[in-house]
């Protein structure tokens, strides 16, 4: 199950709910095996120059190589782009879980 934060300056404004749901569906086109992306967003107050910082991870699996991931980001970086106000530093951090992370939804 994918994981997507955003971090970023409170002085941009950002539809981050909007964001993130884009954000799994271009996980799913890469990978319609992926399930739901867990999601958050957070505004930081307190800051040196604006910025998005953007950190998805994945599980690790055979078919998420290198070529995967070169695409994925692309898709992700220029997903992320159209919703930055300009100017604004951008940053994807696009990576695997480690092997001892667990999910489990708890009823």
């Amino acid at each position: 199950m994918p994981h997507a934060q955003l971090t970023y300056s409170e002085d941009i404004e950002l539809n981050a709910v909007e964001i993130l749901k884009q954000i799994e569906t271009v996980i799913l086109q890469h990978d319609a095996g992926a399930e739901d992306c867990k999601g958050r967003a957070m505004p930081v107050a307190q800051f040196h120059h604006t910025h998005l910082m953007a950190d998805v991870s994945l599980l690790p699996k055979a078919h998420r190589d290198a070529e995967f991931l070169a695409a994925l980001r692309l898709d992700l970086f220029g997903l992320l782009s159209r919703h930055v106000p300009q100017p604004c530093w951008l940053s994807l951090d696009l990576r695997f879980s480690t092997p001892n992370y667990q999910t489990e939804f708890l009823t």
